[in-house]
């Protein structure tokens, strides 16, 4: 049988390796732009500008000029018909307006402006700390129905701990990817972003209360067994039931990634690593931590093996 949990230590370095970039980007982000992210204009506001060309424009194509431009946080859409585009992005000065008219007239043709205003937030401070706020209520309510859930097991307050773990290192992760795109291709915080947070935390929580209860089976099946051994021989019976959801839900990914055009890839692509994110922390970072909580050795260094016990409640 494979030993996921006894080898936990090379579990642990690879999560540090893909979080640690993360942290150091909140940091960046704090003293860089006095936020923990650097945020679009789905946070701060901007500017939208509507405009009419005498022949169907392409959205990304629009998008394409102001990303040249530096304004990669640009979102372009069509309205009314094809010939009428919207474009929001960051305010700009009038020499920066100017220069953009020019290289928009070059490519596409005289344009017809129709208004050019700027816009207050999508997304105001109460609404982004309320949505923080509603990921730590979601994270204590996930640790408490859990504890509750696993309340005929031993330490069921460990599970719910293990599971906010990996959750918390799955939104690492994910930041720590926005962080090497932002300064690849200036990537920033919007409104999707959060969205894609969100879905991630969900699919991640899942898989993991999938593999906690089947050790919750098996520690009444196998009552001789080590806890060590119940949590290795559960995690390989849910493999291929982890693994195929979680490739299941990557081949649409990638599928909406290639294909989706402009204005939904750092949407997809922040989903993607997520999910990764979420299929490796489920499997190598939430199990192990609960075994190595149990066996009082975080790095595999198992101490004499003591066999599961009848299964009667104890605090955590």
């Amino acid at each position: 049988m494979y030993e996921i949990v006894e080898r936990r230590a090379t579990w642990y370095l690879i999560s540090i390796i893909l979080i640690v970039p993360g942290i150091l980007f909140i940091i960046w982000s704090l003293f860089a732009h006095g936020s923990i992210l650097p945020l679009s204009i789905d946070f701060t506001g901007g500017t939208v500008w509507e405009m009419r060309f005498q022949q169907p424009v392409e959205p990304a194509d629009i998008r394409a000029v102001f990303v040249d431009e530096g304004y990669s946080d640009t979102s372009a859409f069509t309205v009314e018909d094809d010939n009428t585009l919207q474009v929001k992005f960051k305010d700009i000065d009038i020499e920066a307006k100017e220069g953009l008219i020019r290289e928009i007239t070059a490519r596409f043709g005289e344009f017809e402006e129709r208004y050019y205003r700027s816009i207050g937030p999508a997304i105001g401070t109460e609404a982004s700390r309320a949505a923080l706020l509603a990921v730590v209520v979601a994270s204590v309510g996930i640790l408490l129905y859990i504890a509750w859930a696993f309340r005929e097991v031993p330490h069921p307050f460990r599970y719910g701990t293990c599971a906010v773990i990996a959750l918390v290192h799955d939104v690492l992760v994910s930041i720590s990817f926005l962080g090497i795109m932002h300064f690849v291709a200036g990537w920033e915080a919007d409104a999707l972003f959060l969205t894609a947070i969100l879905t991630v935390i969900g699919f991640s929580v899942n898989d993991t209360i999938v593999i906690f209860d089947r050790i919750r089976e098996n520690l009444r099946r196998h009552r001789g067994d080590t806890f060590a051994t119940v949590a290795n021989r559960s995690l390989l019976e849910t493999l291929q039931r982890s693994l195929g959801t979680q490739v299941t839900v990557l081949f649409v990914l990638v599928s909406i990634l290639i294909f989706g055009g402009a204005s939904l890839r750092q949407f997809m692509a922040v989903m993607t690593a997520g999910m990764v994110s979420g299929a490796f922390s489920t499997i190598f970072n939430a199990t192990p931590l609960l075994v190595a909580w149990e066996e009082k050795s975080w790095f595999g260094k198992r101490r004499q093996s003591v066999p599961v016990g009848d299964g009667t409640p104890a605090a955590a």
